[in-house]
């Protein structure tokens, strides 16, 4: 009888998650955490309706829009894309994969902002966009400025109006292992989508930063507001803790869910969309992630693998 019960409840939330207004629309650029340059982490949301698009990190970018176009999901060219579509960067941390397609392209890109914690942005500014590993085209750093970006400082827990378009974002810490990684909550009119940059259990990161986060959007997700969580799983649960680097397996993604779902209700968490980001190669890994995932997912979570190039519509 309980099992009965909990299908029904399973099967009458994914029903009205799916019939649910939507709200945001997502282009996945890249999608994994390596080893592969052409697919590494990069997203761009924008709510429906419109194609004034912030982009979720860029480790990938003209390769990601590529795919794209050819999945019909745009109908200009892809430097079109980059340069018209795409109205402000948010960077979850300064690792590599995360800001690679960002540097590389930036000679063809338009005036945009880049929106990060102050860290991020000083590695930026010191490694990357300095005139001896890349041309600064950034608005502060190693003369002369180029001043095609502009940096944006976030605080963390204070929303920002991204610039051009009609979104707010707000800015939450991360614990990464041995830096601060983001956590970017985006709304549109009354409904929000979450995008968690690199991220460890709070368990191993000996951290309470996850919990806070929760915290926030604990109302969101009583309310059916949040349209979905964008959240990593790097490694199956064979990973030994000690070499998670600030990463998640299976196993240690639903302990944090089960969190959450302490401070929500798990009801609540029936049918909430959750965007699996951050794969790591190779594929044998990926297939365990998934088996694992599909074993492991008892709060009903509607679990999505992103695919490089395939709009998503939430």
């Amino acid at each position: 009888m309980r099992l009965k019960c909990f299908i029904a409840s399973l099967l009458f939330c994914v029903t009205a998650f799916a019939q649910a207004p939507k709200s945001f629309k997502v282009v996945p650029l890249g999608v994994l955490g390596g080893i592969d340059e052409s697919n590494m982490s990069a997203y761009m949301i924008a709510p429906v309706g419109s194609n004034n698009f912030i982009c979720m990190d860029a480790g990938t970018l003209h390769y990601g829009i590529e795919q794209a176009i050819k999945n019909k999901v745009f109908n200009i060219s892809a430097g079109q894309v980059l340069k018209r579509y795409i109205k402000d960067y948010f960077i979850s941390h300064s690792h590599l994969d995360h800001v690679s397609g960002l540097i590389i392209n930036s000679p063809d890109d338009t005036a945009k902002n880049i929106y990060a914690f102050a860290d991020c942005i000083n590695t930026l500014k010191t490694h990357y966009f300095s005139w001896t590993s890349w041309a600064n085209f950034a608005n502060e750093g190693e003369a002369p400025a180029l001043k095609k970006y502009s940096y944006q400082v976030m605080q963390p827990g204070v929303e920002v109006n991204a610039a051009n378009t009609a979104m707010q974002v707000t800015a939450y810490p991360l614990s990464h292992s041995n830096l601060t990684s983001t956590a970017f909550l985006v709304k549109s009119n009354n409904s929000y989508i979450l995008y968690l940059g690199d991220v460890g259990p709070d368990a191993i990161e000996k951290s309470n930063k996850l919990h806070k986060l929760w915290e926030v959007i604990t109302p969101l997700v009583k309310t059916h507001r949040l349209k979905a969580i964008m959240m990593e799983v790097s490694f199956p649960d064979e990973q030994p803790d000690k070499t998670l680097f600030g990463h998640f397996t299976p196993k240690w993604l639903m302990t944090e869910f089960k969190e959450l779902g302490k401070l929500t209700g798990n009801d609540a968490l029936i049918g909430l969309n959750l965007v699996v980001v951050h794969l790591k190669p190779p594929y044998t890994n990926i297939v365990k992630i998934k088996q694992q995932l599909k074993t492991e997912n008892t709060l009903g979570l509607n679990v999505i693998y992103p695919v490089q190039g395939k709009e998503l519509v939430f």
